[in-house]
């Protein structure tokens, strides 16, 4: 089934403020059967303490907890106009954070009821002074952050698949995310960073172990093109290394746009008989 399982809307901060309206319209007019409206879920709201890098990292990162009913009269709205044209599923990105585990749990306990299908995501991982810091706000901000790890690649892939492992380890309880987001969301400076080798044996051995915890627990990854065009990273996630090892655990594998508007609605969807 063509589907796009990894979407945003309007009310994203960090987006186009395109009407997710005219996404879905377009997501019809390519053909898909099914979209998947995945907007970023709030943050903790003490998140502050704990971070370390720029305002706009958790400023912008996602919606407030005070925009929930918005995103839930507008998501429904949507799903019920276009019921007979396109599958439309209402979740949220959820951002896997360290030392937040339970109020995430508790999220999702207050909020799953109310969704079809969410995405757990890795945008933050510890850097600098034991502190949270972006993976994907920027050259600057990455550079400061995970500047301990930068002199060697596998130091930077080490910390940051760690950091997936513990979110696929988390017991986010009974409405856990199904979809693990752009696993390789780290490579999104690679070219700036020199970040582009194979991973070495014992990243394999760690990305491995994520995997078949994934299988195990009958999740399924993001295969999110946005990276293809993202001028530093020029990849898709999660990358030719991994693709083969998921396709080789027959590990379900969703397309996603990650669109933020309404041109990235379909992005790069007919490399996927190229892909896999």
């Amino acid at each position: 089934m063509l589907e796009d399982g990894h979407t945003h809307t309007e009310l994203c901060p960090h987006g186009s403020g395109e009407p997710v309206e005219k996404m879905i319209q377009r997501a019809i007019q390519l053909g898909m059967k099914k979209y998947c409206i995945t907007e970023h879920a709030p943050l903790p709201p003490d998140i502050a303490d704990s971070y370390a890098g720029s305002v706009d990292g958790i400023d912008e990162a996602s919606i407030k907890v005070s925009e929930l009913p918005e995103y839930f009269k507008l998501t429904r709205s949507l799903q019920k106009k276009y019921a007979d044209q396109i599958e439309i599923s209402i979740g949220f990105e959820i951002d896997y954070l360290q030392g937040f585990e339970e109020w995430t749990k508790d999220f999702l306990n207050e909020y799953g009821p109310e969704t079809q299908e969410s995405i757990l995501s890795v945008h933050f991982m510890k850097g600098t002074d034991d502190k949270l810091w972006c993976v994907d706000d920027g050259v600057e901000n990455f550079q400061s952050g995970f500047q301990q790890f930068l002199n060697d690649p596998q130091d930077v892939f080490r910390q940051y698949y760690q950091t997936v492992a513990a979110s696929v380890d988390c017991d986010l309880g009974q409405y856990r995310p199904q979809r693990i987001g752009h696993m390789s969301l780290v490579r999104k400076y690679q070219d700036y960073f020199h970040l582009t080798e194979d991973l070495d044996e014992n990243n394999l051995e760690l990305v491995e172990n994520i995997l078949r915890k994934i299988k195990k627990q009958d999740r399924e990854l993001d295969l999110n093109l946005a990276g293809l065009y993202k001028p530093l990273c020029n990849d898709f996630y999660p990358g030719k290394q991994i693709l083969r090892m998921t396709q080789n655990l027959s590990i379900p594998l969703i397309y996603g746009s990650d669109a933020h508007d309404i041109k990235s609605v379909g992005h790069g969807i007919h490399l996927l008989k190229t892909l896999i």
